[in-house]
């Protein structure tokens, strides 16, 4: 049986963080955003340099690309075996895509996870926050002592907007954007929600038991039911 997981989460919820390690533990790409677009502008595919060329102008990249970029990093040999995805989908229109493509697929139900963390534990974190400057990765909050990257040695540095004004903002358009998503697949019975103000570990613990209890429910719904 495929596990297809959807980790949905507010910016400095962890959500990439435990995404990875989910699916390193269970041997399945950790597919987001940024790794669909990286590898697709890597692979000089037209809907990688489509988004490219409209991020480079300061634009939003639209559904419609969003959704041939991830429909071609699924259909690869890696992914036949299940996926966690890690921002997308972003949108309720990427979501019934989502869906369309598992019905193809003839897979089970998407099993989807929200990280939900109170805003003032996530401006903390992300007020203290750093990235890579060269590859992007956050820095692993661990590292507080660390001044370069574990994966590839750049320098950590601070977000310019992640002050503590300019993050509440983003959290208020993320809260707008993301309700829609998130009741879309809140009445499914494989919806689960995270308590993400835990240690990592915790969080990482309280996860897997929350996806393991969704793929019992899952193995009792029809072949490509999504709720």
């Amino acid at each position: 049986m495929e596990l297809n997981v959807i980790v949905l989460g507010p910016p400095g919820a962890g959500k990439g963080t435990q995404a990875e390690r989910f699916a390193r533990q269970h041997g399945v790409p950790k597919i987001s955003t940024g790794d669909i677009l990286r590898d697709g502008i890597k692979r000089r595919l037209p809907l990688a340099l489509v988004a490219k060329d409209k991020m480079d102008r300061g634009e939003l990249v639209d559904d419609g690309t969003m959704i041939g970029i991830a429909r071609e990093r699924l259909d690869r040999p890696d992914a036949t075996g299940g996926f966690v995805l890690d921002g997308f989908p972003r949108t309720v229109l990427q979501g019934r895509e989502l869906d369309r493509i598992m019905e193809e697929r003839g897979s089970g139900a998407l099993i989807v996870v929200d990280i939900a963390v109170p805003d003032d534990e996530l401006v903390r974190r992300l007020a203290s926050r750093r990235i890579c400057s060269k590859c992007g990765t956050n820095a692993d909050p661990a590292d507080d002592a660390s001044t370069t990257c574990r994966r590839c040695g750049g320098a950590l540095i601070h977000r310019s907007d992640d002050d503590e004004g300019v993050v509440r903002e983003r959290l208020k358009v993320y809260v707008e954007q993301s309700k829609p998503l998130v009741d879309y697949y809140r009445d499914r019975p494989t919806f689960r929600t995270v308590n993400g103000a835990q240690s990592p570990e915790c969080v990482a613990q309280e996860l897997e038991a929350r996806i393991a209890d969704a793929v019992r429910v899952r193995a009792g719904l029809p072949l490509g039911a999504q709720g």
